[in-house]
């Protein structure tokens, strides 16, 4: 197995960072934008049209969680190719998690896919009508959260969704599900290549590896939270280099400071890698050809459409 290095303090990304708004690439945008909705209790928030093409950003409160462009023309994505395992929205408590996942199973255009306690937090998985995957998830507290020689520990155990909607399923808090604070936890990836995943996201982009038990996938975070990112080859391995198609278009992540910018610059920079630097955002694209936004922090809606 390859050996790699601790990343040090300014090779790694700022504590403050957080994950924002996963842009999905749909064939229709009414059923897509319905459906996020309905499913999800997300609203619109904005919505622009530019050269035939419309943009809509949902999300709760003023927080964009989903943007969703029109691309009716492209094809659907291959399920071994590189791209979107899932994307994964975090709730505040299990009422509102509960909520979510009661009003997602309701909805006739979901597929369950399961559910599983994870040690450091509880999740629900669907998949959407264009067959993006969707995480539901509430974090455990991180007093709660385990360690074993500096990794952290997670699991795959079984967790009875009936059960878990009996205990905290509230009508009051179904009935008001969209004005329940919630974001993008997290985004795990299909990837074609564990390594190189690794020296991107970790060496390159300066995420901390936080899980690196399971060969076939990686886990990784800024601040010490469980995972922002997470790549795997469950059904990808040996993925090439992405071709246009429906599905993940960017992956949003906010850092604090234009230092924080800076430094990621630099990294970037000093492996060769190429590179759009706004003045507010730097983009990237991962070995696959996967998007990656790293912006100044709390854009609007309609900055969102504005990128």
């Amino acid at each position: 197995m390859d050996q790699y290095p601790t990343p040090v303090s300014d090779q790694t990304l700022s504590a403050g960072l957080a994950m924002g708004a996963v842009t999905l690439r749909v064939g229709d945008l009414e059923l897509m934008s319905d459906y996020y909705e309905r499913a999800l209790a997300l609203v619109p928030l904005a919505e622009r049209a530019h050269a035939g093409q419309v943009q809509r950003v949902l999300g709760r409160g003023a927080v964009p969680m989903v943007r969703l462009i029109h691309t009716p023309d492209l094809p659907v994505a291959g399920p071994r190719d590189a791209g979107l395992f899932h994307t994964a929205f975090l709730f505040a408590d299990a009422a509102s998690l509960a909520a979510t996942v009661y009003r997602a199973a309701q909805d006739p255009r979901s597929r369950f896919a399961g559910s599983s306690d994870h040690l450091v937090s509880e999740a629900f998985y669907f998949t959407d009508p264009e067959g993006n995957g969707i995480e539901l998830y509430v974090d455990r507290p991180r007093a709660e959260w385990r360690y074993d020689r500096g990794e952290i520990q997670m699991d795959t155990l079984r967790l009875d969704p009936n059960a878990y909607l009996q205990a905290h399923l509230d009508e009051a808090v179904l009935a008001g599900a969209a004005e329940r604070a919630g974001s993008v936890g997290h985004v795990h990836l299909q990837v074609g290549n564990v390594a190189r995943a690794r020296e991107f996201y970790v060496g390159a982009l300066g995420f901390e590896a936080t899980a690196t038990a399971i060969p076939s996938a990686l886990f990784a975070s800024a601040g010490g939270y469980h995972h922002h990112v997470a790549m795997n080859v469950w059904n990808s391995q040996g993925a090439g280099p992405r071709a246009a198609s429906l599905g993940l278009a960017d992956v949003a992540i906010t850092l604090p400071g234009r230092e924080d910018l800076d430094a990621l610059a630099a990294r970037l920079k000093e492996r060769g890698l190429a590179f759009a630097d706004t003045g507010r955002a730097v983009v990237v694209a991962d070995p696959w050809g996967t998007q990656v936004t790293v912006a100044l922090p709390a854009p609007t809606a309609d900055d969102l459409l504005s990128a």
